[in-house]
């Protein structure tokens, strides 16, 4: 018995006409009627009735066809895991991310890259952007979701969602009940923000927003990230630009507010050393793609 023949036996089961059976499978009736009977001396078995008013499958006919749609979808399940292990479309991802991703973008590339590839396993580590970099610059990481452009000409990226910041306040600050926050409301309050170390580009950026309003943030907490900032404001330690995504966090006893004046950027991209293979990261990277908002591809510069 050969898969072929367990092939030409679900066909000609499905459409009971030699005919139609023969030119779905794209050959002649003949060749067609020699295996079917090759194949009832292998199973032992008539398989078939045939006589002038078409053809209906035998009570051992109708026992086989489970079995031969089984181990049909066994050879094909087979051949797809040989081609995925040959393309590198089996195994394990390691991917960073810096932890806001996780209220926007992240899920939706794990849920869309997952459906497509359930063989493929991902490694999630929660790192700062400087952290990782130093990860895939090691080959730690195979991709990882960045907030900074400061990076080496050994990378490509993807832009994946850009938001805003929002004012951070404790439901109980008096600025809590305005519409929205301008940068002189915020003087003289205590502020929680990120680490420079952490994330020096938007550090810079919360910083001058605050130049706008004719000082310099009095930054009295200094967190390795996001969330941590977030809860010192609901503790009612001090306020704090955050991107806009947290307010998805659920965390009590805060509220965010829209900026008054042009609100700083904070941009996520997906990084990767070009010249790493591109097998599974090659299909992970698609994922991306798709989940990225439109004409979000990004040269990196020297390349």
């Amino acid at each position: 018995m050969e898969f072929r023949h367990l092939r030409y036996f679900v066909a000609l089961a499905e459409e009971l006409h030699f005919g139609r059976a023969a030119q779905r499978l794209s050959m002649s009736q003949p060749p067609l009627s020699l295996n079917i009977q090759q194949l009832e001396a292998s199973v032992g078995a008539v398989l078939f009735l045939r006589n002038s008013r078409g053809v209906r499958l035998t009570p051992a006919g109708e026992a086989f066809l489970p079995a031969a749609r089984a181990l049909l979808q066994q050879a094909g399940q087979a051949a797809q895991e040989a081609r995925d292990a040959a393309s590198g479309l089996v195994g394990r991802l390691q991917i960073g991310f810096a932890g806001t991703v996780l209220y926007r973008g992240l899920p939706q590339v794990l849920a869309a890259f997952q459906a497509e590839h359930p063989r493929l396993r991902m490694g999630l580590r929660e790192l700062s952007s400087s952290e990782q970099l130093v990860d895939l610059l090691h080959d730690r990481l195979d991709a990882g979701f960045v907030h900074t452009t400061r990076v080496p000409a050994v990378f490509s990226q993807i832009r994946v969602s850009s938001q805003r910041f929002v004012a951070c306040l404790h439901r109980a600050h008096p600025l809590a009940r305005q519409k929205q926050v301008s940068a002189a409301d915020l003087q003289g309050h205590p502020w929680a923000t990120i680490e420079r170390e952490v994330s020096p580009d938007y550090r810079d950026r919360i910083e001058q927003w605050g130049l706008r309003g004719g000082y310099a943030p009095e930054v009295r907490y200094e967190l390795r990230h996001w969330l941590s900032v977030v809860s010192v404001v609901s503790q009612g330690l001090g306020v704090a630009l955050v991107p806009e995504a947290l307010a998805l966090s659920g965390m009590a006893g805060v509220v965010f507010k829209p900026l008054a004046e042009e609100a700083p950027l904070y941009e996520t991209y997906c990084l990767w050393k070009t010249d790493r293979d591109q097998g599974a990261l090659g299909a992970f990277l698609n994922a991306v793609r798709r989940v990225a908002q439109p004409a979000d591809t990004l040269a990196v510069p020297g390349h």
